[in-house]
């Protein structure tokens, strides 16, 4: 205190105000010097292990697929035909796992931009695909099932970039 400053407008100092303040606890602290650093980087295979599952799971897709697509050509009347077509749903399980997998390891500022990516997909597929099931129903082509997946996934793309723009 002051000479010049009144003894009343002075604010009055606790024992305990500066442990109650909320920058004091979120400080960081000093390094130390000497000790050494018990972070630890990432390895390249911990940082891009994501791509090279993924990656794997689907080469092991397109080699099933071009494998049963190879032998029903060749045995188009077989009674087993139908196990073999569905043969390149099973690395698909291992990219859906890969996938989700890496989805429970984002952020939550991540999670949210894709959680609304998806909805956004999911409603807007929606509309698309039961769109054309009108105008099919007028005249328009047959479109097959298999188009609805890269519907699916060119939306929540185009979701997920439009959400990350906008919490930027």
């Amino acid at each position: 205190m002051t000479a010049n400053q009144d003894p009343a407008e002075t604010p009055l100092e606790t024992p305990f105000a500066e442990a109650a303040s909320p920058f004091v606890h979120t400080e960081t602290p000093a390094p130390r010097q000497g000790l050494p650093s018990t972070e630890r980087r990432p390895t390249v295979w911990e940082t891009h292990r994501y791509l090279v599952e993924f990656g794997l799971a689907m080469l092991a897709y397109l080699m099933f697929l071009v494998g049963s697509v190879t032998i029903l050509q060749a045995n188009p009347e077989a009674p087993w035909r139908y196990y073999v077509a569905l043969l390149p749903v099973v690395p698909m399980v291992f990219v859906l796992l890969i996938f989700v997998r890496s989805l429970s390891r984002l952020d939550e500022l991540q999670k949210r931009i894709h959680l609304k990516a998806f909805g956004f997909s999911l409603g807007a597929t929606a509309l698309v695909t039961f769109g054309y099931g009108f105008l099919e129903g007028v005249g328009l082509p047959h479109l097959n099932w298999t188009y609805v997946l890269p519907l699916m996934a060119v939306l929540w793309g185009t979701g997920a970039a439009y959400f990350t723009f906008r919490y930027r």
